[in-house]
């Protein structure tokens, strides 16, 4: 009868979790549990069981406190009543809205609902309609609703519209004050066609290291990022709006910048061919790839020239190229960064960074905002080249500020944790690999079996499973080291424009240069540096505490903006498909589940759930080892990387869901449960979603007839999945299938 406090998590099948202040496991809430309260909102609830494999269920014994947001959703008018069905399906039920609280809203229409009557066990809850956003085919709603559904800010407040206009379009005398002159060296932009903002520009000359005859081939390589904490001061309204939103949030043809445009895409942004401020990361780098010297320092730069990925790669694949010709002025020390970006490279392999090549796309929207085509994101050795000096920068920064002894955020990446390292350890074996990884890994070891495996058949699935086995990045003033690039202290510096994070290294590095003390909690300079064996400040476990909620902030918000951008992504996706329906394609396994497998579209890059239901008329059961669904009559098997032929067969625009079914060359027949045709045709799409609907109505109807307390059992496991996963399969958490129903 143990009590605990908490934040309610809703499922999209009924059921939710409240997710504990103390860390332990979620506690299950049953549908009915569920009926008087919401997701997010925070309670009080009792442990009344566990079940068969000791997991805690509860209920419900007070609501501490409502979530006042407003809830997103589709006005409809069913049976003379008004009723919003809520976008975000975690949330579980319709609200009900009264006639004279639906303003000028049209049924059908995307409104903003501000709850007037919580839910309670025996009444739904009702609400007024605060905002109208339009139609949902309108251009751009699914951003829309997407920044509201995640709360994502993206309004400025008055105050700091009003601080970012009052601001100088240009540089003052003023400025320049205590900063190196740059201007005149030709620092350039590199960055990709439809960049708008520029954080960051570099340059590279060649430098001997040492003197006389022992002097060693080195370059020097700047990196000049722009000086976003000159304008953003701690307390006022640019440094609150952007610490609320902690991040911009791209979306396919918009933005939600962290700072006001004026900011981002002015004052702040290395346009070329005007005077902005810096700060500078000078670096001597030897001919093996090591960093040998730094500094910082304030500075004022010009940018020489604003050059994108293609362009580069054009030049540096082609000297004697029209783009080479065109850049001829900058061409030596455009060659320049490629020779130190070799040699950073070997150094990243001599260090054992882990370094998988995945596929990433991109997606072309028309003028309404629809996607037009999906496109895969070619990696050139441009990007390359400025992500290595970026990350020279940020190893630098956190080598800085580890030396003077001051508290900041480090961007920690740690190993596995036991749990996945045994399932890695257990799939590497399966596979009679001969490789596996130790009860210590290192990054070198991820590295040595990526670099083994890059040629085999599995490399894909391989490589998936290393990725999986890692824990995601976090902000932290705890420096635990980068598992992934192998370092051994790493932070953000390079993009203060987009994240709040590097804006406060920033703040951290000029502190340390001026001898000393960045106050987080109060935002002033303080005292001096402490240095080893030096005493530390007073109040130094208060001030520890705030950059240890900071960074919670931070990475929270992080996952929020990513969070959104998937949500469009997908929502952008299932339209472009929906018009496919009935379309047959090639596509690789991308992942696989206790409910199914995802497979990726060869053509379109688009993923989608092939149920396990669809897979034939046998008992598939999922091997955890080997991470696949094998059939125990055939012994048929599905695993990531394999080849397959679907047919698209559903779209759920409101789940964010697309599904496919296998189809088998010379058996179309096997698309229909009954009323198999006799010839070779494909079925008429009118008869597969016939189909489909039948076998929705009979799934809903299974689910009502059980009973809670059937949960648990042998045909019932809990699984971890990834965002992606969870997201394509309408399950965000808790209990799910580990067998099909037959």
């Amino acid at each position: 009868m143990t009590e605990i406090e908490g934040t309610v998590n809703g499922h999209r099948d009924g059921h939710g979790f409240v997710q504990r202040d103390d860390g332990e496991p979620d506690l299950y809430l049953s549908p009915q549990e569920m009926r008087a309260v919401l997701h997010r909102d925070r309670v009080r609830a009792r442990i009344l069981r566990f079940d068969r494999k000791g997991r805690p269920e509860g209920r419900v014994v007070d609501i501490i406190e409502r979530r006042k947001t407003p809830i997103i959703g589709r006005l409809l008018h069913e049976g003379g009543a008004w009723i919003v069905a809520p976008e975000d399906k975690r949330y579980g039920q319709d609200i009900l809205i009264p006639k004279n609280a639906v303003a000028n809203a049209r049924a059908g229409q995307v409104v903003s609902v501000e709850l007037t009557e919580p839910p309670s066990m025996f009444s739904q809850p009702v609400g007024r309609v605060a905002e109208v956003l339009g139609e949902i085919d309108d251009p751009g709603m699914e951003i829309e609703i997407a920044v509201r559904k995640y709360e994502v800010p993206h309004r400025f407040s008055p105050e700091a519209l009003a601080q970012a206009a009052a601001l100088p379009d240009k540089l003052r005398a003023a400025d320049l004050k205590h900063r190196v002159d740059l201007r005149d060296v030709p620092l350039v932009t590199i960055d990709g066609e439809d960049a708008r903002d520029f954080d960051d520009a570099v340059y590279c000359e060649p430098h001997l290291q040492g003197k006389g005859k022992k002097a060693a081939k080195g370059w020097r390589l700047l990196v000049a990022i722009a000086d976003v904490s000159h304008y953003v001061k701690p307390g006022e309204a640019l440094d609150d709006d952007a610490f609320e939103r902690a991040t911009s949030v791209y979306f396919p043809r918009r933005v939600i910048p962290m700072l006001p445009e004026k900011l981002s895409n002015g004052l702040c942004s290395l346009n070329p061919e005007v005077d902005r401020l810096s700060m500078v990361c000078d670096m001597l780098v030897s001919a093996d790839g090591e960093v040998t010297a730094y500094q910082f320092y304030p500075a004022v730069i010009c940018s020489h020239a604003r050059l994108t990925y293609t362009e580069v790669a054009a030049a540096l694949l082609n000297s004697r190229g029209p783009e080479a010709t065109r850049r001829a002025a900058l061409m030596p020390q455009l060659l320049d960064l490629l020779d130190v970006y070799r040699a950073l490279l070997k150094a990243r392999a001599q260090r054992g960074a882990v370094d998988f090549e995945t596929t990433e796309t991109q997606i072309v929207c028309d003028d309404n905002g629809r996607i037009e085509k999906i496109v895969p994101r070619t990696r050139t050795e441009a990007h390359r080249l400025i992500e290595e000096a970026m990350l020279a920068a940020n190893v630098c920064a956190a080598d800085f500020i580890a030396g003077a002894e001051h508290a900041s955020l480090y961007r920690v990446h740690e190993g596995p944790t036991p749990e996945k390292r045994q399932t890695l350890q257990n799939y590497l074996r399966a596979l009679g690999l001969g490789l596996s990884v130790s009860d210590e890994p290192k990054p070198g070891e991820f590295q040595a079996i990526a670099a083994a495996t890059k040629d085999r058949p599995d490399a894909q699935q391989i490589h998936t499973m290393l990725l999986r086995s890692m824990q995601q990045a976090i902000y932290t003033p705890a420096n635990s080291g980068h598992f992934g690039l192998a370092y051994a202290a790493y932070t953000h510096f390079t993009s203060p424009i987009r994240r709040y994070p590097d804006l406060l290294v920033h703040r951290v590095i000029k502190a340390i240069l001026q001898s000393r003390r960045y106050h987080l909690s109060t935002g002033e300079l303080v005292g001096a540096p402490v240095r080893k064996g030096g005493k530390p400040p007073r109040g130094q476990a208060a001030e520890l505490e705030r950059w240890e909620q900071v960074g919670l902030h931070c990475s929270t918000n992080e996952r929020r903006a990513d969070e959104a951008s998937r949500d469009v992504e997908a929502w952008l996706k299932c339209r472009y498909m929906r018009e496919r329906l009935g379309e047959e394609y090639s596509g690789t396994v991308s992942a696989v589940t206790t409910f199914g497998v995802f497979v990726t579209l060869d053509a379109l890059y688009v993923e989608g759930l092939v149920h396990i239901t669809e897979l034939g008329s046998e008992y598939f059961r999922f091997d955890e080892a080997r991470q696949e669904l094998r059939g125990e009559r055939s012994g048929l098997r599905y695993a990531v990387g394999a080849r397959v032929r679907v047919q698209v067969s559903r779209v759920d625009l409101d789940g964010r869901r697309i599904d496919f079914r296998m189809v088998r060359e010379g058996e179309p027949e096997r698309l229909l449960a009954k009323g198999r045709p006799t010839g070779k045709e494909r079925p008429p799409l009118e008869r597969v979603e016939a189909e489909d609907r039948v076998q929705k109505r009979a799934t809903k109807a299974a689910k009502a007839r059980q009973s809670p307390a059937g949960r648990g059992g042998a045909t019932k496991a809990k699984t971890k999945a990834s965002p992606r996963q969870e997201a394509a399969s309408g399950k965000t958490g808790g209990r799910r299938k580990a067998t099909r129903r037959r």
